[in-house]
């Protein structure tokens, strides 16, 4: 691979706009890099990031067909509402005090994730870090 090639991959994985900050994006962009940097090493991994990002938009933590079966079973579990000021989006670290996180049911695939309830807007959060990472709408 040329240096214009590797240069490009890198401003491509960069200048994805704001936009484009959609479900899993992240996600899928670390999936990705970690994935390219095991099987073609750094130039791999800016590859591999640009790729798993847009594959990570489209998808998501909960696949397509898992989101309105969540959605009902977050609707049935009769959760509470956390008040937030700032905006509920993909990136966005909630605060350790005050909010109360859920495990998510193995049936979901959902690892290493728990969600909440935000501003009535139900969220999929790292666990531990309080990240917000998939806002299911």
């Amino acid at each position: 691979m040329s240096t214009k090639s590797i240069l490009a991959a890198a401003a491509l994985a960069l200048a994805l706009p704001a936009v484009v900050q959609a479900q899993g994006l992240v996600r899928g962009a670390q999936e990705g890099a970690e994935d390219g940097r095991a099987a073609g090493g750094p130039i791999g991994a800016i590859v591999g990031g640009a790729i798993g990002a847009a594959t990570g938009t489209v998808n998501g933590i909960l696949g397509v067909d898992d989101r309105p079966r969540f959605r009902t079973y977050v609707r049935g579990e009769r959760r509470a509402s956390y008040a937030y000021d700032g905006d509920v989006r993909v990136g966005t670290v909630l605060p350790s005090a005050g909010v109360s996180y859920y495990d998510i049911p193995e049936e979901y695939g959902a690892r290493g994730h728990r969600y909440t309830v935000v501003n009535g807007r139900t969220v999929l959060v790292e666990r531990g870090s309080g990240r917000i990472v998939e806002v299911i709408d």
